[in-house]
């Protein structure tokens, strides 16, 4: 039997933190102009949190602000210096063409270690920046995504309830 003829062969495993819950379903409602209902009050009364509560709220945590600071510590430098890099070479291409055409080593010049240096300077900082992302944020934003996941999921456990009622 082909995978493609299995009866779960089309669905999505929901439990998956990965899932992208508002890319699917967009705009597919039972009928035409049809729009979700909007959260009921919970037991105490007051509505039960939406999505849009639940990652404001993860957005204002420490845990999430944390992460982003760290971003912004390795790319606004990084950024900031292959920029430089990249003008400085452009600039001595254009004002120092004397210096850029010295040569180094028989028909290597000083342009061409410096544009080969553009390449290997971008291969690297995508090695940084893969390595920092993986050492430094990757667990902890993968943290924040099972935390919002399991909280979406206590919600819908609480919309199953309400509406069973």
């Amino acid at each position: 039997m082909d995978k493609h003829e299995r009866p779960d062969a089309g669905t999505i495993r929901l439990d998956d933190p990965w899932y992208d819950a508002l890319a699917v379903g967009w705009g597919e409602g039972e009928g035409e102009g049809e729009y979700p209902a909007p959260p009921r009050p919970a037991a105490g009364g007051r509505a039960a949190p939406g999505a849009s509560d639940i990652y404001l709220e993860v957005q204002r945590s420490a845990a999430f602000q944390e992460v982003r600071s760290r971003y912004r510590r390795f790319v606004v430098p990084a950024t900031a210096g292959f920029f430089l890099w990249y003008v400085a070479y452009v600039v001595a291409a254009t004002m120092a063409p004397g210096i850029m055409a010295r040569p180094v080593i028989g028909a290597v010049n000083v342009a061409l270690l410096a544009g080969l240096g553009q390449f290997l300077s971008t291969f690297l900082l995508t090695w940084a920046y893969a390595r920092h992302a993986r050492l430094r944020r990757d667990r902890a934003a993968l943290d924040l995504r099972w935390t919002v996941f399991e909280q979406e999921r206590g919600q819908g456990r609480i919309r199953t309830r309400e509406a069973g009622r």
